[in-house]
């Protein structure tokens, strides 16, 4: 393979820009009689000549441009690499893993890596790993992961010296209807009007938990009809006519089927708290600190 330097590479784009071995030295700090060593030492590693007499100066060959075609995308990929470089040792970059659940990764993490990469200057790379509630904070503790988006009712309280806590947003719920159901169209619906109707939600877990508490402080016990945890799942058995579920607007916002009406229950006004979290001092990390900031600017926009 033939060896390409550089350095002299770099001295060769010189004199093609400079035009003259002296304005190239001068440039390069250097001595006429170096860059031409360099050159020549240049030219017997590629095996092919770079330079031509053309009077009392030199040009470039047609190999030599050629040459530099090719070295202009090796600079090009240099100077990309020396910014991502220069932010890393000021602590604007590196790796960010983060750890979420299942609808955070595409309502809130993606978003926020997509402002990340609009930025001018070179961002974190974040590495995603999709985990439950409470298993996010095991890796979090376990240094598996720099931050958890997890729901504030299955996450450490803010007492624990072990994490700093960030709220993110109160996701509402929405309630998912058949598009045939009787109140689909009701106005000011409210929990207590689908007392009588078949629940889906999961049987145990987080959405089990909320979806029951949101009911029976509307004043009734949930019946289940069918036990469901994806959203796919729960909204193609809503679509059936099978039964209703609460759904969080984070999930209903990447996927509904068209026979699904969603309602608002405004009176009702159920949620979930969404918030991130590290290990207490990370915050001031910069590069895990754009993160957050990214991640919040994203939850702005179900506000």
């Amino acid at each position: 393979m033939t060896e390409w330097d550089v350095k002299k590479l770099r001295i060769l784009r010189t004199l093609r820009d400079r035009g003259t071995v002296t304005a190239t030295a001068e440039a390069l700090l250097m001595t006429p009689s170096a860059v031409s060593q360099q050159l020549t030492n240049l030219a017997r590693q590629l095996g092919v000549e770079l330079l031509e007499p053309q009077g009392r100066r030199v040009r470039l060959t047609d190999a030599a441009h050629l040459v530099l075609r090719h070295a202009e995308a090796v600079f090009a990929q240099l100077e990309r690499a020396d910014a991502e470089l220069t932010g890393y040792l000021r602590g604007e970059a590196g790796e960010v893993r983060v750890g979420a659940f299942s609808t955070a990764v595409p309502a809130l993490v993606v978003p926020a890596v997509r402002l990340l990469r609009a930025e001018a200057r070179p961002g974190p790379d974040v590495r995603v790993r999709e985990a439950e509630a409470a298993q996010a904070y095991e890796l979090l503790t376990a240094g598996e992961v720099d931050l958890a988006l997890s729901l504030a009712a299955h996450a450490p309280t803010a007492r624990d010296p072990r994490f700093s806590r960030f709220p993110l947003l109160a996701d509402p719920l929405d309630v998912a209807l058949p598009a045939g159901h009787p109140l689909a169209d009701a106005p000011a619906l409210r929990l207590a009007d689908l007392a009588a109707d078949r629940w889906i939600f999961g049987g145990s877990g987080p959405w089990s938990e909320i979806t029951t508490a949101a009911c029976e402080a509307a004043g009734f016990v949930p019946e289940q009809a069918h036990s469901a945890a994806g959203w796919t799942a729960i909204l193609a058995l809503v679509e059936a006519g099978m039964g209703i579920a609460l759904v969080p607007r984070m999930a209903s916002r990447e996927q509904r089927p068209e026979g699904v009406v969603m309602r608002v229950l405004e009176a009702d006004q159920p949620r979930r708290h969404v918030v991130a979290a590290v290990r207490h001092g990370a915050e001031s990390g910069p590069a895990v600190a754009r993160v957050l900031a990214a991640l919040t600017e994203v939850a702005e926009s179900f506000r």
